[in-house]
């Protein structure tokens, strides 16, 4: 149980581990100043609580959150939800970000800024025909992610936080943002939405499903008991390279230019790494960082074609990795600013909705919810999410001001009273509906 557990959990720790996890952690730390410690509990609750529990309560119930969701809510409600969310966490945000990360921290610097341009198209094209390559057979996965790279990158990175604390641990932290002195905690928590971990888990809970059914169990029992060895081998792995990267830019010293840019993390991997490791830093950098990404931008094309595949089977699964792998490199060589920027609205839509539903499925787990009260539980929910967007990045007033008075929205977290509201009435309203038992095939 340990053993098919352990394996299982590094399997989805490479693959989760990708380019907002290398980069953000950083940012907060050097963004969040005297604020770094409610600042990397927000964003560990997001990036690591709810991701490893959203992953759990996934891989719980072997038929998945399209099962449970279309159940509770609606099919169409759970075919849209899931496509937005798989194109998301996919070819239009995640897969792009993993490989203009490894080229804007470990290969640009290597070169001219006459071929910065040429370099970007080059190095993604090469990257991304050797991701298509494996994920056109996803049943090597397990081997060649889980046994091989996951290993070589996480000692990579242990290596770097070490070091780092080592020479940089004794400097102060520079003075934090006004969006940390506002609110440490909420600003922390939103952060952690970047690394796209909650929205993944109910991608890779798929993977996990699969992954565990090559291992086979004697038991249901057994299968569970390793469920919660993955959460836990995931959740530390998560937690500790966290804090350590975030102590790393917490206390590396800044210049005024670098704080100003988009992703201060990025600066801090690239300098860090350069004075600890001297003339051969760049290459250990592209090493880590590529190898780092590579395994997630394997991982999505898998989860987001065998998804689009299964829900829409008249296109094979081949079709939709070529078409995902496509669009993919093509936004990847819009640079990474530019998708950082336009997933943000995105994903303050997505993940509340995300939140809301892991609860409900909790939830049902233990007492019978009226349908009724669900499916209004997650309109409330969607509509607050939507209006917070419109109001804060359309500057839309008369619904900034709406959210702004919901409890809690200085923490970020202006829909968790109407959830909770809404599941305290789905208690009392009518038809009723029990959370199914699962049994092993």
């Amino acid at each position: 149980m340990a053993k098919k557990g352990a394996l299982t959990g590094l399997l989805l720790f490479g693959i989760f581990f990708g380019a907002g996890n290398l980069i953000f952690p950083p940012t907060l730390g050097a963004q969040s100043g005297e604020h770094f410690l409610p600042a990397i509990a927000g964003f560990v609750l997001s990036g690591v609580g709810l991701a490893v529990l959203t992953l759990i309560i996934g891989t719980l119930n072997p038929k998945g959150y399209i099962y449970e969701i279309s159940t509770k809510i609606s099919p169409w409600f759970a075919t849209i939800y899931l496509a937005v969310l798989y194109l998301s966490i996919g070819p239009f945000f995640a897969i792009p970000r993993t490989a203009t990360t490894s080229y804007a921290v470990g290969i640009s610097p290597l070169l001219a800024d006459a071929d910065k341009g040429l370099g970007l198209i080059v190095f993604t094209l090469i990257y991304f025909v050797a991701a298509y390559l494996i994920a056109l057979n996803p049943s090597k996965i397990l081997d060649r992610i889980g046994r091989v790279l996951t290993p070589v990158f996480a000692l990579l990175i242990i290596i770097l936080v070490i070091l780092g604390a080592l020479k940089y641990g004794g400097n102060a932290p520079q003075a934090a943002t006004a969006a940390y002195q506002a609110s440490a905690f909420g600003a922390g928590f939103l952060e952690g939405y970047n690394t796209l971990d909650a929205l993944a888990s109910v991608a890779f809970s798929v993977i996990a499903v699969e992954t565990l059914k090559q291992l086979g169990f004697s038991s249901k029992k057994e299968y569970i008991s390793t469920i919660w060895v993955v959460g836990i081998v995931v959740a530390l792995g998560f937690s500790a390279l966290y804090i350590g990267l975030g102590f790393l830019g917490n206390h590396f010293p800044m210049t005024e230019e670098a704080m100003k840019g988009g992703t201060p993390g990025v600066y801090i991997l690239s300098q860090a790494t350069q004075e600890i490791f001297g003339s051969t830093a760049q290459l250990f950098l592209a090493a880590m960082v590529t190898v780092t990404c590579f395994t997630t931008t394997v991982g999505l094309i898998v989860s987001t074609a065998e998804f689009f595949n299964g829900r829409f089977p008249q296109l094979s699964y081949k079709v939709y990795a070529t078409v995902f792998t496509l669009i993919g490199f093509a936004i990847a060589n819009l640079g990474l600013d530019a998708i950082i920027k336009y997933s943000i609205p995105v994903l303050v839509i997505l993940y509340p909705i995300t939140i809301v539903i892991v609860m409900i499925v909790i939830v049902n787990k233990f007492v019978p919810l009226s349908k009724p009260g669900m499916q209004l539980t997650m309109g409330l929910v969607t509509a607050i999410a939507v209006a917070s967007i419109l109001g804060s990045s359309f500057e839309v007033t008369f619904l900034a001001n709406i959210v702004n008075a919901l409890p809690f929205s200085k923490a970020s977290l202006p829909w968790l009273v109407p959830a909770i509201v809404g599941i305290l009435l789905s208690l009392v309203l009518p038809n009723k509906q029990k959370s199914e038992a699962f049994e092993m095939e």
